[in-house]
């Protein structure tokens, strides 16, 4: 665990020092606030995520939606960077492109994945060689590393898109997942076609 600690920490240094040769400064505290890195506490089957806290007033938007009111903040003061520990098992140049997935979401109006993360992911893949996108594909990351994937079933609610067929394994449910949410891929709409 220290090892693998360790190897975070330099991997992570470097994706920081790759950002500054780029002009994307991830140290400057006013802009994008604080970073802290580490190893996820629990398993999972992500690669990372990105946690968020002290949200800045000055970039706090407010929605509607029918009667409701959503409050969304564009920009955070302290960010939690946690990648799991299966991926540090993987090749450094997969790692370190979960770190900088990770990164793009410390700056201001990439704390998902809409225009702005796209802006910022493709820039620092054509810059630096990079293959980041919004989805990993874990098969794919093992094959690449010499590792044997071995498939995990324990999902519970398999979900089709109607329009190209990807399918999304969940082991829980949330009931709006299917009638407010889209395919990531071609925006097609969610259908349940299995649960255990």
């Amino acid at each position: 665990m220290q090892q693998e600690t360790e190897e975070l920490t330099h991997l992570y240094n470097q994706c920081l020092t790759e950002l500054a040769s780029i002009g994307i400064d991830i140290n400057n505290k006013e802009i994008i606030g604080t970073i802290d890195i580490k190893l996820a506490k629990r398993a999972s089957k992500r690669y990372g995520c990105c946690k968020q806290e002290n949200p800045d007033e000055k970039y706090k938007i407010i929605q509607k939606r029918g009667y409701h009111k959503i409050i969304k903040y564009e920009k955070f003061q302290s960010h939690h960077i946690e990648i799991s520990n299966w991926v540090m098992k993987l090749n450094n140049d997969i790692i370190k492109n979960t770190i900088m997935h990770e990164l793009i979401h410390c700056i201001p109006f990439c704390n998902n994945h809409g225009k702005e993360f796209k802006k910022y992911a493709k820039y620092i893949n054509q810059k630096l060689g990079y293959h980041i996108t919004t989805k990993g594909n874990i098969e794919e990351d093992y094959k690449a590393s010499q590792l044997e994937y071995v498939e995990q079933n324990d999902y519970k609610y398999k979900i089709q898109c109607q329009n190209c067929g990807q399918v999304i394994y969940r082991k829980r449910l949330n009931p709006s997942l299917i009638k407010r949410y889209r395919c990531g891929k071609c925006k097609g709409k969610l259908k349940l076609i299995e649960e255990k």
